[in-house]
């Protein structure tokens, strides 16, 4: 991460990846459903179970898993992400700069409740009030990155997390502002895999659900 002197991130600050080197795929886990992400309640740091729901559709990932080679994984600390982790058969390494976004005051809210105090609020423009800034979530991002980065030289890498903090990761990857993660919708119990293309940063595939 190279911060800019008003404290933003700079854009495109990961411009290149590869550059002529075999490079594994990062491949990404957004955890299945809990009872706040089924009702669209924005959930942070709450520390949620699995619904059952949730527990089959993870189990459901497994499958998927079994084409690549995976020489690492980690996992927010949450127990949503381990949990999902498990039942798709990672051994995965907690990292705490993988949690989700810090939604301060508006932890466990509705979008439709905020915008009853806040007509028109949207939160990758407006942000959360005593929470974290989308900037702060991608530094954290970026963070992840630069360790996981080397990894890839070996094989891919899989990381379990949330699906705001892996939208601002994935905006990071492609040399992206961290607020441009809003363009990346991504449902609960899917995985998505980044690579590289000539060299340059891509997303290979995106938002894929469970087979079947």
């Amino acid at each position: 991460m190279v911060p800019e002197a008003a404290g933003r991130l700079t854009q495109g600050a990961y411009p290149a990846v590869g550059k002529d080197v075999a490079m594994g795929e990062l491949i990404l886990l957004r955890h299945a459903e809990t009872e706040w992400s089924r009702d669209g309640r924005h959930t942070g740091r709450t520390d949620l179970p699995l619904t059952a729901a949730g527990e089959a559709a993870a189990q459901a990932l497994k499958p998927a898993l079994a084409r690549f080679r995976i020489v690492a994984a980690f996992t927010s600390p949450l127990r949503r992400a381990e949990r999902t982790a498990e039942l798709v058969g990672l051994a995965a390494k907690p990292d705490q700069d993988l949690a989700e976004w810090d939604y301060g005051d508006y932890e466990g809210r509705t979008t439709a409740e905020i915008r009853g105090e806040r007509p028109g609020w949207y939160l990758w423009r407006d942000g959360v009030l005593a929470g974290e800034t989308v900037q702060h979530v991608g530094e954290r991002a970026d963070r992840a990155l630069a360790r996981i980065r080397p990894l890839l030289a070996d094989g891919d890498v899989a990381l379990v997390s949330h699906g705001h903090l892996l939208r601002v990761l994935t905006a990071r990857w492609l040399g992206l502002d961290p607020a441009d993660g809003r363009l990346f919708r991504l449902g609960t119990g899917t995985i998505c895999t980044l690579g590289t293309e000539h060299d340059e940063p891509v997303i290979a595939t995106w938002n894929v659900p469970p087979a079947g």
